[in-house]
């Protein structure tokens, strides 16, 4: 058996020992709190570490696989034994890009990265560039969102692990798509996680969803860098193309050197080493233009970032909805502002949180492509107290407006699994917790949370019920019938359009005009020799813009003025 040098930070225990395969081995500790041994051990040895005098095994904080769970030993896997077929793989940036955000468990029967492998040629087939797979750590129990990951470095076995995602990325790039993988690195979850046990990984500080992750206070320096090396591990280890960073909002950085900028630099010298651009996507609830703009003029470097300002505006204009924090959007000019500016709230008082709020972004130097724009996400359908999608609410011409608005837009575009063809699945929140009380925990505040919010809590679905996780699985047999066909149909026009049209590539917010008739509910983007016309109300209207028609969801007139059914965009060459 070949020696291996097991590795661990624990600058808290006084005592450290190593459990190879169920064998104790001395560890010797540094002055930087590692703590290392060299033991013979087989590839797939499993290990983990016996703290002071608790004679409790516990898994690596750095483990590279979990095969029993994450409250078990953690077991050797060596990235270099991947066969991997991707050497002529260039890369894909994100910027002006289709993504497609998918959850493994849910987007099909099968549930794991192998099977989703068996959907990529329909992906290729819709057009889209890149997907986005929701987190793929390890968490505790079977299914779940992925956002309650406690071993960030592993992956979640029942996906398939760590041999399983290398599949699946190894094959998206055989077919020219490239992938992202979002990480969560601002909270952990709250079965599984022994890292405070091993040194100051956690603050004081409440996330909402958690302890807050130590990033800049005391003995915060590890801590940073186990969260850049899991992120470029995502990225070097796996091949992945970039990443999208959860609620970056919630690490809270008092230090001259955010770790956003540095996890940033990172990123820009691993991908120079590389050869192939790497990206990082920064979700923020603080419409911060300092997240996008380059760091050699201040700014944070990230790639991009999502907006939610934008599903904000889209959303309630179409669909009407008013409450919580859509409470500030729903008028066409709402819309229009923020189609036009990135971010509604720049500055200005948002309602909803009761003070000012956001930043102007600067749309002179700050392309378009670094804001995402989305009908559906995870989060605006997954957190709805019963997980609805917007085609469980809406008709077929306003789900065709929404497209439309997102596809033709400036803006990065990304879809959320099932949408395109109008998916009658909802996409409820859902749980595996094995243990009993936290289970009841979930579920009972779950629904006390959306109770407050005027939902009748006999409504709010079990997060533990495994019929929960089974109803949010994507129902394929949709897609070939019906309206769903006719959807699917309308969505791989759009793309194929957007990816034809020079004009819909300008990433320049400035070279793009709005017009809109508040009182006749229509909106028009003109995008150089292209004009895009909405109407969202539930009557005819006529627009002044003449030209040929490109492309309509419904039966449009076009000449001398274009004319438009209700709920129905078209696009128009004006010139």
């Amino acid at each position: 058996m070949p020696d291996h040098e097991f590795a661990v930070w624990a600058p808290l225990p006084e005592l450290v020992r190593l459990d190879v395969d169920g064998t104790l081995h001395p560890m010797t500790r540094s002055d930087d709190g590692w703590w290392r041994a060299t033991v013979d051990a087989p590839a797939d040895a499993r290990y983990g570490f016996v703290l002071d005098d608790d004679d409790t095994v516990l898994p690596d904080p750095r483990s590279p696989r979990q095969p029993d769970g994450v409250h078990e030993r953690s077991q050797l896997w060596d990235p270099s034994s991947v066969t991997w077929t991707d050497s002529d793989w260039a890369g894909k940036s994100i910027e002006g890009a289709v993504i497609y955000e998918l959850h493994v468990g849910t987007f099909t029967p099968g549930g794991t990265f192998d099977s989703a492998v068996e959907k990529l040629d329909y992906l290729v087939d819709l057009g889209v560039d890149l997907v986005e797979l929701m987190p793929v750590n390890s968490f505790s129990g079977t299914h779940g969102w992925g956002y309650d990951g406690v071993l960030w470095y592993s992956v979640q076995e029942s996906y398939g692990g760590p041999d399983g995602l290398a599949r699946l990325v190894d094959a998206c790039h055989a077919r020219g798509l490239g992938i992202l993988i979002d990480a969560v690195f601002n909270h952990l979850g709250p079965s599984g996680n022994y890292l405070p046990k091993y040194g100051p990984y956690l603050t004081e500080a409440n996330t909402g969803w958690g302890q807050g992750v130590n990033v800049s206070d005391a003995d915060s320096d590890e801590v940073r860098q186990y969260i850049l090396d899991c992120a470029l591990r995502w990225m070097r280890d796996f091949h992945a193309d970039g990443l999208r960073l959860d609620a970056v909002h919630a690490l809270a950085d008092h230090t001259a050197f955010h770790i956003l900028e540095e996890m940033s630099s990172d990123t820009d010298a691993l991908a120079e080493q590389l050869g192939r651009p790497l990206s990082l996507i920064a979700e923020s609830d603080l419409n911060d233009p300092r997240l996008i703009t380059p760091r050699d003029r201040g700014g944070y470097g990230m790639t991009a970032q999502w907006d939610d300002d934008i599903h904000h505006a889209i959303h309630t204009a179409v669909s009407g909805e008013r409450q919580g924090y859509y409470s500030d959007f729903g008028s066409l000019e709402s819309l229009a502002n923020t189609l036009k500016h990135g971010y509604f709230h720049a500055g200005t008082y948002s309602s909803f949180r009761h003070r000012r709020h956001g930043r102007p972004l600067d749309t002179a130097t700050i392309p378009a492509t670094r804001l995402l724009a989305y009908t559906s996400d995870h989060d605006q359908v997954g957190n709805r107290a019963v997980g609805d999608r917007p085609s469980q609410n809406l008709t077929y011409g306003q789900l065709a407006v929404k497209a439309a608005l997102v596809l033709t837009s400036p803006y990065t575009a990304m879809l959320f699994m099932g949408e395109e063809w109008a998916s009658s699945s909802p996409f409820q929140f859902f749980t595996s917790h094995p243990e009993p009380e936290l289970a009841r925990a979930t579920a009972e505040g779950r629904k006390a949370e959306f109770a407050e919010h005027g939902w009748d809590a006999d409504e709010i679905p079990d997060p533990q019920d495994p019929e929960t996780f089974q109803r949010s699985k994507l129902k394929w047999d949709e897609v070939d019938t019906g309206d769903h066909a006719r959807m699917l149909q309308l969505y791989r026009a759009l793309i194929e359009l957007r990816h034809r049209e020079p004009d819909l590539a300008d990433p320049w917010l400035d070279h793009m005009t709005v017009d809109y008739d508040e009182e006749q509910r229509w909106i028009a983007l003109h995008r150089g020799t292209l004009t895009i016309v909405c109407n969202l109300g539930d009557d005819s209207v006529t627009v002044p813009v003449r030209g040929e028609g490109v492309l309509s969801s419904a039966d449009a007139a076009v000449g001398d003025s274009t004319t438009l059914p209700k709920q129905s965009f078209a696009v128009v060459r004006t010139s």
